[in-house]
């Protein structure tokens, strides 16, 4: 299917420089899909070439943008899809006996056609945020995996390994089976946290990840209480002592890493791996507020996750990106901490570099076609002083009209 967009403002995110006035580098113009691939981002009329070709082009749809915002679509980069059984269940509680007395249990009666469906609520609700990939990790892997492919929807899984659910083996087969499988599919060595795995087991994962030069992704240092405990079993934190053990030796990413040690730090930048950041769920489970500028002076790519909407409870971006700047800021006591535009490329770029995107990235020929168009004529994107600044500090799932995935629309108001 050939689709044009036109008459509309674009960000692509190639350049990430902003203007005098803080903005992120903007087009006017259009931006051409065909199939499942963007063709052509800019203005037709200033390129001979596709000048000449644009009159033979027969377009199956043509939408007039009106001078929105056409963009890439957000990453959402730690998610649990089918935790929406879990919405407002188990709330106001600490995160220990969140997990151990009313997530797990709960989670022990899923069926795979249950886990199927709470997954497909998910992905309706990522749309409608503008959420065009996401990084899921789930302690039964194939119905989300199905839920996905049967909604068009993109998805990175990761292995939800620890001693209660899941094995070495069946991770190593996930891995060979859903890499290829299909288009909107693929597939990270995973494992929940050091804190729900026995050593023989992190150390049969390292094993798996050497072998096949993987990365490994987890939950990582997200309380004091998960970094306390571990220095006791091992004398290390988390980090220090998965490292130590060989898991990151092709790197990887951690969710969370609010309770981090210069040590730790040290490792995700030696290792060239992401941190995931969840302030949401953070604040609500009381986990502390993660040291954002911090990890950004030491250049290791930052990337926002929703987490599960059991502590959430809502999958929503624009939440995500105001608490990532505005939690920076009160806690270094300084207002210019952590930009707004440095946060909506972790909400894009840094989710895609997170997740292994790397054709799903920015707004450019040749990519896949995971963008989506905001409304700039709401009332609160007016007036339009800074448009890229105006999505972190005000903007809204309202303002979201149109979500595209693999150059399907699978969302538009």
């Amino acid at each position: 299917m050939n689709i044009r967009f036109y008459n509309g403002t674009i960000l692509t995110l190639e350049d990430t420089t902003a203007d005098e006035n803080g903005c992120l580098t903007l087009l006017s113009g259009e931006v051409w899909v065909f199939d499942d691939t963007i063709g052509f981002v800019g203005n037709p009329a200033t390129d001979k070439t596709v000048s000449k070709l644009h009159p033979q082009i027969k377009w199956d749809k043509e939408i007039n943008l009106n001078g929105n915002l056409i963009m890439p679509g957000f990453k959402d980069a730690h998610t649990h899809s089918a935790m929406t059984f879990l919405r407002s269940y188990a709330d106001d509680l600490p995160l220990d006996k969140w997990l151990n007395e009313k997530v797990f249990p709960m989670e022990a009666k899923l069926t795979d056609d249950k886990i199927y469906e709470y997954s497909k609520i998910a992905i309706k609700e990522y749309l409608t945020s503008g959420i065009t990939a996401n990084f899921d990790m789930y302690i039964s892997p194939d119905p989300v995996i199905q839920a996905s492919v049967d909604m068009g929807f993109r998805t990175v899984m990761t292995g939800g390994l620890n001693d209660f659910t899941q094995s070495v083996p069946e991770i190593e087969e996930c891995y060979k089976k859903y890499n290829g499988y299909n288009d909107l599919i693929s597939y990270e060595l995973g494992f929940h946290a050091e804190y729900t795995c026995s050593e023989g087991l992190l150390r049969d994962l390292s094993a798996l990840a050497n072998k096949l030069h993987a990365p490994v992704f987890c939950h990582n240092s997200e309380t004091q209480k998960e970094v306390v405990e571990c220095v006791k079993r091992y004398g290390m934190t988390p980090t220090v002592y998965l490292d130590n053990i060989g898991m990151f030796n092709y790197g990887g990413g951690g969710y969370h890493c609010v309770h981090m040690t210069d040590s730790d730090i040290n490792v995700f930048e030696k290792r060239g791996m992401s941190i995931v950041l969840n302030p949401a769920s953070n604040l609500k489970l009381a986990s502390g507020i993660a040291p954002v500028s911090l990890f950004m002076k030491k250049g290791i790519n930052l990337a926002l996750g929703t987490d599960g909407p059991a502590s959430n409870n809502a999958l929503d971006m624009f939440r995500e990106m105001f608490l990532t700047t505005a939690l920076a800021k009160y806690r270094e006591n300084d207002a210019s901490a952590v930009d707004a535009n440095e946060v909506l490329k972790m909400a894009t770029l840094g989710g895609a570099k997170a997740m292994g995107l790397r054709n799903c990235d920015t707004l450019s020929r040749g990519k896949k076609a995971d963008l989506i168009v905001i409304d700039l004529s709401q009332p609160n994107m007016q007036p339009i002083n800074n448009i890229t600044k105006n999505l972190v500090y005000s903007g809204s799932k309202i303002n979201v009209i149109l979500t595209m995935i693999n150059g399907n629309i699978l969302y538009q108001v």
